[in-house]
């Protein structure tokens, strides 16, 4: 095995160092092997602090082989996993939150970790530990006292395998203006007084647990802690915690979303978040050479200084080490009964609200339709090769699991914006079936918004209901996106992802109970 070695902070060059605050990420793109060399030639020359290789993007386990045989010291390969790795991957935070148990908690972190490990990741940038109201499926809920118990099992788990655990996204305020900053600026109007009262409270619980390796900043700003700047560029803010005794490292979130970029500039803004307590600038444009040289600007113009640079390399170098001292306890391995549990989580998580006196399921042997909610980029007349992007509703699979529980009842998709001749051929399918079921959606993705339940559907399921047609709905993910809706009798609630349309399914047809408890208040008709 190849020896690995420490650098020492007196044998790096200014360009070295400008390299070693830069978490780049790889370029996955077909075509832009030049970009990776880029990066390769970095490490060997010791020019690169951390990598970032997408756990979902194509070849990841190539692009961290290949680092793994080029570098011959610690560089912190990082990640993204909010829902997990491989066979140990389920639903998004709030799945675990609705089961209500922190040893599950514990459990899912702890699959983090050693599936991150094998596949050679050091960093992982999770737990979520924002506080959120608006049922969003990423957060354990807006309880603080709770997202701070099941965070804190999470990282607890992730730190035993053997891997760093990073909290985001600092300082964890509301979202007064709750717009997506990956398309503008998010703003907080909390007080200082509000803001560590709620979520920056949740960091220090972390912190005095010793569980939390790094802090990932966010683009949010919380006008009456620092008018001027976000988290991300806010020196105010990112010292608030660290007189709380966090010394740990703290990481952009990716730098280039608009909520900084347009604001403060493509260049200016990664030096500024060095110089505001940054040791990591994440870029994620795509391309390291150019990310690389923006850095450099900002150094040559003043923007960074070296004072500021030495104490971010310092602390790069220092966590690099410390990735080497967690691998010598890290446990490699789930037991089968923290297997067993976790595999239980997509059954355990499922909610239900039904009328008064009603089963959760539906007669098998009837005949229902089946309404399925497709994306509006789907083909529903090719549903057996169409899927989604983020690949947890395959058509193909829920139609076959559907006609396999109910055999005598049909399948009819239509897409969040259906066409009129979907709607017809719902309403004329309705009329010659016992009763209507449908499945809806509703996703967290970036550079879209906040979701929902779109008028045309929400129209189509109030057509059906003048004649109380519709027995249930199973919704996967943010269930406040069902209020206003007309009164249905039963509800099946969800997450997105692959295992969760399975139990969802079950509870349906009777073969489980739905256990789950919402974390979230929220209203059904």
């Amino acid at each position: 095995m190849k020896e690995i070695k420490e650098l020492k902070f007196e044998d790096l060059s200014v360009e070295q160092k400008l390299g070693m605050i830069h978490s780049a990420v790889v370029n996955y793109i077909p075509g832009s092997e030049h970009q990776n060399e880029f990066l390769y030639d970095r490490i060997r020359n010791h020019a690169l602090g951390a990598i970032w290789i997408p756990s979902n993007a194509p070849y990841t386990e190539d692009f961290i082989k290949k680092v793994k045989e080029i570098a011959d010291y610690p560089i912190l390969i990082m990640t993204d996993a909010e829902r997990g790795f491989g066979e140990y991957r389920i639903g998004p935070r709030n799945s675990v939150g609705r089961t209500n148990d922190v040893e599950n908690a514990y459990v899912f972190g702890k699959s983090v970790g050693v599936a991150a490990k094998k596949l050679g990741y050091d960093v992982v940038c999770s737990p979520i530990l924002d506080v959120l109201r608006d049922g969003s499926p990423r957060s354990y809920g807006p309880d603080k006292e709770f997202v701070a118990k099941m965070a804190a099992a999470e990282a607890r788990g992730m730190q035993d395998a053997g891997l760093m655990a990073v909290g985001k996204h600092y300082p964890g305020a509301s979202h007064d203006l709750p717009i997506d900053s990956h398309m503008a600026e998010a703003i907080s109007f909390e007080t200082k007084e509000e803001l560590v009262d709620n979520g920056f409270g949740i960091y220090k619980k972390l912190i005095d647990e010793g569980v939390l390796s790094g802090i990932m900043t966010s683009h949010h700003k919380t006008e009456k802690v620092d008018p001027v700047y976000p988290a991300s560029l806010s020196k105010i803010t990112l010292d608030m915690i660290k007189k709380e005794g966090f010394n740990g490292f703290f990481i952009t979130d990716a730098i280039d979303m608009m909520g900084i970029r347009a604001k403060f500039g493509e260049v200016e803004s990664k030096g500024m978040a060095v110089e505001a307590g940054n040791d990591f600038v994440l870029t994620y444009s795509l391309d390291p050479i150019g990310d690389q040289k923006i850095i450099n600007t900002c150094y040559e113009k003043g923007i960074i200084t070296d004072e500021r640079l030495d104490e971010a390399v310092k602390k790069v170098l220092e966590m690099q080490h410390k990735s080497l001292e967690m691998e010598k306890t890290m446990i490699t391995e789930l037991s089968d009964e923290e297997y067993e549990r976790l595999r239980n989580i997509e059954k355990n998580a499922v909610c239900a609200k039904v009328d008064q006196g009603l089963s959760t399921s539906i007669s098998r042997d009837g005949k229902h339709l089946f309404v399925v909610m497709l994306r509006n980029e789907m083909n529903p007349a090719d549903v057996a090769v169409d899927t989604f992007k983020s690949n947890w509703l395959f058509p193909d699979k829920i139609e076959k699991r559907i006609l396999e529980l109910f055999p005598n009842s049909k399948v009819h998709f239509i897409h969040q914006m259906p066409t009129a001749r979907q709607n017809q051929l719902a309403l004329i399918y309705a009329t010659k079936n016992e009763d209507v079921v449908f499945l809806t959606f509703s996703e967290t993705i970036a550079y879209v918004g906040q979701d929902e339940i779109t008028k045309r559907v929400r129209t189509l399921m109030e057509a059906m209901q003048y004649t109380d047609k519709i027995s249930a709905v199973v919704h996967f993910g943010d269930p406040t996106t069902l209020s206003g809706l007309p009164h249905i009798p039963r509800y099946i609630l969800g997450d997105t992802y692959e295992g969760s349309v399975d139990a969802c399914l079950d509870v349906l047809a009777g073969s489980i109970e739905a256990k789950g408890k919402p974390t979230y208040d929220y209203t059904l008709n």
